[in-house]
């Protein structure tokens, strides 16, 4: 059995960058930019006004000032401010040519025939000036950014309308398993409702990815052949559960042996989730989850979702944090890295262990927000000390 981290490293270096797209800006959200992008003119583009004031002198600013126009955001100032005189201004407007301090509202009193003094002679000066966030020519963003929403802003900002991305692989999902019903079919006593598909759909769903639900596949030879050639045809990447281990019914591995695929891994030291299958035929990809829920959703996360994003030329890394721990732990088995359900108290650093009765119990991940790392090799860890956590 290879560790995680030899696992992953395989499973991530097969992976083979895609070809790049440009896209309309609203739909870049988890897209990943194949190159640098720069602004086209400076930020702010003129001296601009951060408050609702008047603009003026500052060498006039104890004066009696008279109000010569009233320039409002994206007006275009008529004049130039002269000796004791001031212009309304608002916020995000244009500085006048000759004004060089902004008094607020607040800081104003008015009188006839507009006039305005000012009342605090020691204003800040309220201008937001020409260039002073970004320069023409400046990088906006750099190549292999994940666009996220605080990225669309920026883009837009920069004029880049239809920026060049990597496209995404087409992905497909199956569950196997004779045994397995769709959710909205009540189970007999020998079935059970197939949850697996729905939570990776949704974990596809979460990073950007808009998968392809192709049912479930029976523990039958044939119909696991004729249902993975299709969707091998139609798909860049293909996620199966169950079916993966070396069970008489355990179809998947066998199967993509025959259709040409070579097995990268076919299981890691780590519980839960040792039986795991990837296989590559050329830029054709496989992936076999463990069936049990937890497995699934921990073998996603773990493999499949770094795999995604680096054939988008996108390192992704786990979010992992250190935490202190308010439990004792003890297992008897430490040939394999484990993961249990956690739930990560981010005010004082602490984690602590969810009731979580093995890799079935999927709703224990509803009550965890993290899963907590036990090391290879490592029989107990006891309250107080150190672990690694990873927040999901």
């Amino acid at each position: 059995m290879i560790t995680f981290s030899e696992a992953l490293e395989k499973i991530v270096s097969n992976a083979v960058i895609n070809d790049t797209e440009h896209i309309e800006l609203h739909n870049t959200l988890n897209r990943v930019l194949a190159e640098d992008v720069f602004y086209d003119i400076d930020l702010p583009p003129f001296n601009k006004s951060a408050m609702d004031g008047f603009a003026c002198r500052k060498q006039d600013l104890a004066n009696e000032l008279t109000i010569i126009e009233t320039i409002y955001a994206g007006k275009q100032p008529e004049n130039s401010i002269g000796e004791n005189q001031c212009a309304r201004i608002m916020t995000g407007a244009v500085v006048p040519e000759g004004a060089d301090i902004v008094f607020m509202f607040e800081m104003s009193e008015e009188y006839g025939d507009n006039k305005v003094k000012c009342t605090n002679l020691k204003s800040s000066t309220n201008i937001c000036y020409v260039g002073e966030d970004v320069k023409t020519g400046d990088i906006a963003l750099p190549a292999n950014t994940l666009i996220k929403p605080k990225h669309i802003p920026i883009l837009a900002g920069a004029g880049i309308h239809n920026p060049n991305v990597y496209k995404q692989p087409v992905v497909s999902v199956f569950s196997t398993g004779t045994e397995l019903v769709e959710p909205n079919e009540k189970p007999l006593p020998h079935q059970i409702r197939n949850s697996n598909s729905s939570m990776l759909m949704a974990q596809l769903e979460e990073i950007g990815i808009a998968g392809n639900y192709r049912g479930i596949i029976k523990d039958d030879a044939q119909e696991t052949e004729d249902k993975l050639t299709a969707a091998i045809n139609e798909s860049d990447i293909t996620i199966m559960s169950g079916g993966v281990s070396t069970g008489d019914f355990d179809f998947i591995p066998r199967t993509l042996i025959k259709l040409g695929f070579e097995t990268i891994v076919h299981e890691s030291a780590v519980q839960p989730g040792r039986p795991i299958v990837f296989a590559r035929k050329g830029n054709k990809y496989c992936f076999g989850c463990a069936g049990n829920p937890v497995s699934s959703f921990i073998q996603f996360d773990n493999y499949i979702k770094p795999f995604i994003f680096a054939t988008m030329n996108f390192g992704h890394t786990a979010n992992i944090a250190s935490a202190v721990f308010t439990d004792n732990f003890k297992r008897k088995k430490t040939n394999r890295m484990l993961f249990i359900p956690g739930v990560l108290n981010k005010t004082d650093n602490t984690v602590g262990l969810v009731k979580y009765n093995g890799s079935a119990h999927i709703h224990a991940l509803v009550e965890a927000n993290c899963l907590i790392e036990i090391p290879l090799g490592a029989f107990e860890v006891n309250k107080g000390e150190t672990v690694n956590v990873r927040q999901i």
